[in-house]
């Protein structure tokens, strides 16, 4: 019985004994188990520890959202972690100091150990995410620097481009009016320039700006302040030579403008000379419609071409004007609003006066010689003249081939009426007479020889006509009778010259009956 008591007694103390083995393997187990996990917190927080060991903060804006993206990866995962690891050993050493852990003193002075580590990784974390903000907002100043310096470079740039072209245009005017307007022109640039000289400061300012960040080259443009600078330096020596071109292209204007009103006023008075000659000249003297016959018109006309003879002598006046001309044309002066008068145009002005006279002379004697040997009358003479002078508007002593046309149609030429551009054979046909070479004008002394050669093969041919009807009035009365018409002509032809005929009337106005008068009635078929 007491060996069986004894035996209990042992194994009752095996089994506390093994009771205790167990708690103390369990608390070991525990205690290891607390390690491992601290040992694992500890080198995931190395680990990061590690990865927060750098100085790269970026090298620009860019790169710098770069690192941002990078570190807020890198706080989620610090974030992830506090919820798990941070917090499972966190809670298994709560666990363990509330069983009285016999290492309670290592697991605490253990944790927080891990703690003062893990904030630490926290502040540097917050403090490396603080940095590259800061980074951040200091690239972004330097790129807003950027972009506005690139802008507003471009723009001056662009200015300057513009105004150099404007500036280095060639200075050529033709008036004082021209060049006035391009020196009002360059004055309204110089007032424009402060606002390009602000420009040109607020780059220099976002120069400086830029430099005080010491980055790199500006990546949105290629301009810099220094060639900025050089290109502001050779805008204003290209403004001093563009004044010293204007003042100079001033001056040659200022001595062309005397040219031309030294020109003008020559011009305009050896105009006027000529004018006041050719009204002299033809005053009375080559129109047969003014007094005197056509003698006395002649005697009248040597008179007058004896007494001007200035206008040979005026001559060296039209030199001096054609001088100033050529003068003129060196200094390419191309119009000139003082006169309407040319050299070219007063030389043939001088030309056609001092042959006027001689044409004139010829002109008369023309006439007279017609009058005395083709029977042309002194009337018809005189209407040819009239006629003439009547559509002569510019008194040039020639028409051109309207004006001759009109002054046919007057005189009673039945020419067709044709329109622009269509042929006109009969005018044509008179034209090969008049003005066989086409220079476009008939002269007074072509048209006059032209009438005059008309006229007198009108005059031939009425007086033969008249003389048939002679033949068929009996004895050779200045009419003929309505029986003689019809015993001696076709029954057609007699009817027409009824019917166009006019009735004969006696010296005292009385008229014959059935008598009509062929001698009227032969010359108006001759009028043209």
């Amino acid at each position: 019985t007491w060996s069986a008591a004894r035996g209990v007694s042992r194994v009752s103390t095996v089994c506390g004994q093994s009771s205790q083995r167990k708690a103390k393997l369990d608390e070991n187990s525990a205690f290891l188990q607390f390690n491992w996990k601290a040992d694992v917190v500890e080198s995931w927080i190395g680990e990061k520890e590690n990865s927060l060991k750098t100085d790269d903060y970026g090298r620009d804006l860019s790169s710098v959202q770069t690192l941002l993206t990078k570190q807020e990866t890198f706080d989620a995962g610090l974030h992830a972690f506090a919820q798990e690891g941070i917090a499972n050993i966190t809670a298994l050493k709560d666990q363990l100091l509330a069983a009285k852990h016999i290492q309670s003193k290592a697991i605490e002075a253990r944790h927080a150990s891990l703690m003062k580590r893990w904030n630490q990784l926290l502040a540097n974390s917050a403090t490396r995410k603080k940095k590259l903000l800061e980074a951040q907002e200091h690239f972004r100043k330097v790129e807003d620097l950027f972009l506005t310096f690139a802008k507003k470079a471009s723009a001056f740039n662009s200015w300057f481009e513009n105004a150099e072209e404007d500036l280095t245009d060639p200075v050529r005017c033709n008036s004082l009016e021209e060049i006035k307007a391009l020196r009002e022109a360059h004055d309204a640039f110089r007032s424009s320039l402060s606002s390009a000289q602000a420009d040109f400061n607020q780059l220099a300012e976002l120069d400086r700006q830029i430099k005080s960040f010491r980055v790199a080259s500006n990546p949105y443009t290629w301009f810099t302040m220094e060639a900025l600078e050089e290109t502001w330096r050779n805008l204003q020596k290209i403004i001093k030579e563009r004044e010293l071109e204007l003042q100079k292209e001033q001056r040659r204007q200022e001595e062309n403008d005397k040219l031309r009103q030294e020109f003008a006023q020559h011009a305009n008075a050896f105009h006027q000379w000529i004018q006041e000659t050719r009204t002299y000249l033809l005053d009375g003297s080559c129109m047969v419609e003014e007094s005197g016959t056509l003698e006395s018109q002649l005697e009248a006309t040597k008179r007058k071409h004896q007494e001007i003879r200035e206008i040979r002598a005026m001559r060296s006046q039209l030199k001096k004007i054609e001088d100033l001309g050529a003068a003129m044309e060196e200094a390419l002066i191309l119009d000139n609003k003082y006169t309407e008068h040319s050299t070219v145009g007063l030389a043939q002005q001088w030309d056609q006066l001092d042959q006027l006279g001689m044409r004139m002379q010829h002109n008369l004697e023309q006439q007279i010689q017609a009058r005395n040997t083709t029977g042309v009358t002194e009337e018809a003479l005189k209407e040819f003249s009239m006629m003439f002078k009547h559509f002569d508007k510019d008194k040039s002593g020639r028409l051109n081939h309207q004006e001759f046309k009109s002054c046919l149609r007057s005189l009673g030429y039945d020419l067709p009426m044709v329109e622009e551009g269509e042929p006109d054979p009969e005018f044509e046909a008179i034209l090969d007479t008049v003005d066989p070479n086409r220079d476009g004008h008939v002269s007074l002394q072509e048209y006059m020889a032209f009438m005059i050669s008309r006229e007198t093969e009108n005059v031939k041919s009425s007086e033969e006509i008249e003389s048939a009807f002679r033949a068929l009035s009996s004895e050779g009365k200045p009419y003929v009778t309505k029986e003689e018409l019809y015993q001696n002509l076709s029954r057609e032809q007699a009817d027409y010259c009824i019917s166009h005929m006019k009735p004969y009337m006696d010296s005292k106005g009385r008229e014959l009956p059935s008598a009509y008068d062929y001698v009227e009635f032969t010359r108006s078929l001759f009028v043209n």
